[in-house]
């Protein structure tokens, strides 16, 4: 957890294996003592295609610098966008099974609000923005996904004027 400024927090990580949850949100509530609340939100590896299909894998392919810098990004857009006191992103890469945890975002601030508000920024903005190539595999061969017109209206409602940051 990078803090260059007294009280506001960011963290950014590519994994490459899983993710360790408490030791994450722990990292998260101990840079930020003064703070009333902590959300984290725990993306997890479907089951089910879109489509309906059973899910064998979820493959994200990546740059290991240019995926790092956009999820770095995003984290830091968070940070200067809403009043809170840290921000942390760590996502997944590489293979993965249902039920594997993709992505951990944990907001800390001085109030809950603001913290709910962070974090589905940040969920929108790594659902379209963040370097990754998304296969599928199961039964029915493997397929390239992109994000949906759901996670780009997402995106969109947040209206900002800091896009690609």
């Amino acid at each position: 957890m990078t803090c260059e400024i007294p009280g506001r927090c960011v963290h950014a990580e590519l994994a490459t294996s899983a993710i360790d949850v408490a030791a994450r949100l722990e990292e998260l509530r101990l840079s930020a003592p003064d703070h009333g609340a902590v959300v984290s939100f725990q993306g997890t590896v479907r089951s089910l295609t879109k489509q309906g299909e059973p899910l064998e894998q979820l493959v994200l392919d990546h740059h290991p610098r240019m995926t790092l810098v956009s999820l770095q990004r995003i984290a830091e857009a968070g940070l200067r966008r809403f009043e809170v006191s840290a921000v942390s992103v760590v996502h997944r890469c590489g293979a993965m099974t249902p039920g594997e945890v993709i992505v951990l975002v944990g907001v800390a601030s001085d109030h809950r609000r603001e913290a709910f508000l962070a974090a589905d920024y940040l969920m929108d903005r790594l659902k379209t923005e963040a370097v990754f190539w998304k296969r599928e595999l199961g039964p029915f061969g493997e397929r390239w996904i992109e994000p949906t017109e759901r996670d780009t209206m997402d995106r969109e409602r947040w209206n900002e004027e800091d896009a690609g940051n």
